[in-house]
């Protein structure tokens, strides 16, 4: 059976009178972003799929005669046949699953030229859908550089659809895609191959199946038949549309019918289309040059994946993104939080006094900066991050951490997603769409807020600064009970990782199979898109459920009024929220916490850096940026009912375990049940980590007091 040779004309196009929509795909590291930033700037859209944390991009082009053009940059996939979320996606888009996001009426594939005949699998899929499809050679100059030369004219011919030759990172080729992307009359692929006849009339079953049930045009029929039988399209997410009764029936029919004949049906299909694209290959590509010893990539990578030299590496990175984190994000931090403080005081001096203005300036002015104050941390990092993929040597890092993680159940795509958590988890647990393998998606997910975030950053300097005598505090002690903290964190998440691997989550530990893609300089203008729409991503998921969770919290601490003339700490004692202190406390006093404390436990659940706040109006003190002295000197005469110091430093030693531990964090249970579709992992991850806090802190606070500390 062979599928029809030829189609000249062009029936799915796309109306003259509106916007044609393209999906642009590809496989990872093949240039899809790159060409994307470059074909829509800064006119893009970036949100999640509905009912899935699938990240959606849809940006604007504009042809050679300035009519506008849709563009939909689908996630990157190897096969049509998904074994990961962000490749289902792709997949169900294409096929026309979605009912929250309308077929696309044309394709644009780009791949990669140094690896062709790899990359053509994926375009051999979408060619069988009968769609309109330009292909895009991305990387010719590296291709030519590896004495490779792909003959584009040959190439355009052998499948009948426009190939442009490209270089994205450099702009070379836009101007060509441009008038292709605004032809009206784009020519059907001209590619044909032989489906084994074993499996044919199972296809021919399958196609009749999807046209008179499921409603399918005969090409995505035809094609969806086909990855059907590939054995591997078992990813399902929310919002695709589930396939009839009757064509679920014919394909288990066919299936147990070939197990019994000891056919193997997924094999013969893949081994049938690679024999297709090997001939395409051999037709198209000229190996021109020979290679005269070790490339700058090889060189490069004989440093950075070395057992002992690219540890030193690594380590050398990290170093230097936390140093940037640190060091380059304080001024701008200082300046966000002195204009949210005069922000505060204009409406104090604007508005008479009254709950409104405590409401505005305490409820969202001091929420939102209590959030957005971390704002320039999570810049740096992502520039960082950005940087880090765009030369490639993030897949290097994972490679490096493979090793390790292995060790705790996991491999070293987890990696990524758990960097990404030191800055917040909310992307680093986004970051997990990534990982095919669902178990280890789900540990991933589970303990990435193990790993210490921005936000815990003012709940350590503060305790650091009550734990040590004096008016300043020596660097060398800040950075080591910081470096501790961090440390702690990370082994819990890696101790929980190997756990959850063990048990709820049993698995064997998975092999890591990642591309490492050729080094190139960055491109500054990916980066900083890169960089800003992550940090919008953060401000609006973030942000948003910070300031309604401040407005709650201000509430519970403002109402029940007490009796006139009562002190700022005596109406938060007698508040909601005071009263839900002292009904804490029997639970937290064995940790050396007393209702106070309890309060700021309550209310740091919206945010972790919420817990400075609160101690300075339990205290009735205010830190200002890095100057904690008054709000320490209050918390250090702060007593217990019978005289005893409220913050030893053992207390102050405890807290900061507690933080290491619990998830103090609303947005991060928000997300995590976006991510996992239900509240019984989010529930799960409350319930472990809190408790892992209380046992932990026990633990520490009991025996430092049975030794005398």
């Amino acid at each position: 059976m062979a599928l029809p040779s030829h189609i000249s004309a062009n029936p799915a196009g796309p109306s003259s009178s509106r916007t044609p929509v393209y999906a642009l795909v590809g496989n990872p590291n093949c240039g899809k972003s790159t060409l994307f930033n470059a074909l829509t700037g800064l006119k893009q859209k970036v949100g999640n799929y509905p009912g899935v944390t699938v990240e959606k991009k849809v940006g604007t082009a504009y042809s050679q005669h300035g009519q506008p053009i849709t563009v939909i940059d689908l996630p990157g996939a190897y096969s049509l046949a998904a074994r990961s979320p962000d490749e289902a996606v792709t997949r169900d888009v294409l096929l026309g699953r979605r009912a929250d996001t309308a077929q696309p009426d044309r394709i644009l594939c780009i791949i990669d030229a140094t690896n062709l005949e790899r990359n053509l699998y994926l375009v051999h899929q979408i060619l069988d859908l009968g769609r309109p499809v330009i292909l895009v050679v991305n990387m010719m100059d590296l291709a030519a550089a590896s004495g490779v030369t792909v003959r584009i004219n040959r190439l355009e011919q052998e499948l009948g659809i426009p190939v442009i030759a490209c270089e994205a990172v450099n702009g070379k080729g836009l101007i060509e895609l441009k008038v292709a992307m605004s032809r009206p009359d784009l020519p059907l692929a001209r590619h044909a191959w032989d489906i084994p006849a074993a499996i044919a009339p199972a296809v021919a079953e399958l196609q009749a199946s999807l046209v008179a049930n499921d409603r399918k045009a005969p090409f995505i029929a035809r094609a969806e038949a086909l990855l059907l039988l590939t054995d591997q399209d078992s990813v399902r997410v929310s919002g695709s549309t589930p396939l009839h009764a009757r064509t679920e029936e014919i394909l288990r029919a066919w299936q147990k019918r070939w197990e019994g004949e000891g056919t193997d049906w997924a094999g013969t299909l893949v081994n049938s289309r690679y024999d297709a694209i090997g001939r395409i290959a051999a037709d198209t590509i000229l190996q021109t040059g020979t290679s005269a010893g070790p490339t700058i990539s090889d060189k490069i990578d004989s440093v950075v994946t070395h057992p002992v030299w690219g540890w030193a590496t690594l380590g050398a990175v990290m170093t230097l993104l936390f140093l940037s984190i640190f060091t380059l994000a304080e001024y701008p931090m200082n300046l966000i939080d002195a204009q949210m403080a005069a922000l505060g005081d204009w409406v104090k001096n604007a508005m008479a006094p009254g709950d409104l203005r405590d409401l505005i300036t305490s409820g969202a002015i001091g929420g939102v900066g209590g959030g957005i104050i971390f704002l320039p941390q999570i810049l740096i990092l992502f520039f960082f991050i950005g940087l880090l993929e765009s030369t490639g040597y993030m897949a290097r890092a994972a490679f490096i951490m493979d090793r390790l993680m292995s060790r705790v159940g996991l491999n070293g795509k987890s990696f990524i997603p758990l960097l990404s958590s030191y800055a917040c988890a909310i992307p680093g647990i986004m970051a997990t769409r990534t990982i095919e393998d669902q178990k280890d998606r789900l540990v991933t997910i589970l303990v990435a807020p193990l790993m210490s975030c921005s936000a815990r950053l003012p709940v350590y300097l503060l305790m650091i600064a009550a734990l040590v005598p004096g008016d300043r505090v020596p660097v060398a002690t800040k950075v080591g009970i910081m470096v501790l903290m961090y440390a702690l964190g990370t082994l819990g998440a890696f101790g929980f990782a190997w756990l959850f691997k063990r048990t709820l989550l049993k698995g064997a530990p998975p092999l890591m199979i990642m591309e490492l893609p050729p080094y190139r300089l960055p491109r500054v203008k990916d980066v900083a898109l890169h960089m800003l729409e992550r940090a919008w991503i953060f401000l609006r998921r973030a942000g948003t459920v910070i300031l309604g969770i401040s407005i709650v919290l201000w509430f519970l601490s403002a109402y029940p009024k007490a009796t006139e003339g009562a002190t700022e700490q005596q109406q938060l004692a007698q508040s909601f929220a005071g009263r839900a202190g002292h009904a804490l406390e029997p639970v937290i006093k064995p940790l050396g916490f007393d209702w106070q404390i309890g309060i700021g436990l309550i209310t740091s659940f919206a945010a972790r850096e919420v817990f400075v706040s609160t101690m300075g109006v339990v205290f009735n003190a205010e830190a200002k940026d890095d100057d904690t002295t008054p709000l320490r000197q209050a918390m250090a005469a702060a007593k217990w009912p019978d005289g005893r110091p409220l913050f030893t430093p053992l207390v102050c030693i405890t807290l900061m375990v507690f933080y290491v531990f619990a998830m103090q964090c609303i947005s991060t249970i928000a997300v995590v049940k976006r991510e996992t579709n239900g509240w019984k992992w989010p529930l799960f991850q409350i319930a472990y980590m809190t408790g892992t806090a209380w046992l932990v802190c026990f633990i520490v606070f009991q025996t430092g007091t049975a030794l005398g500390f």
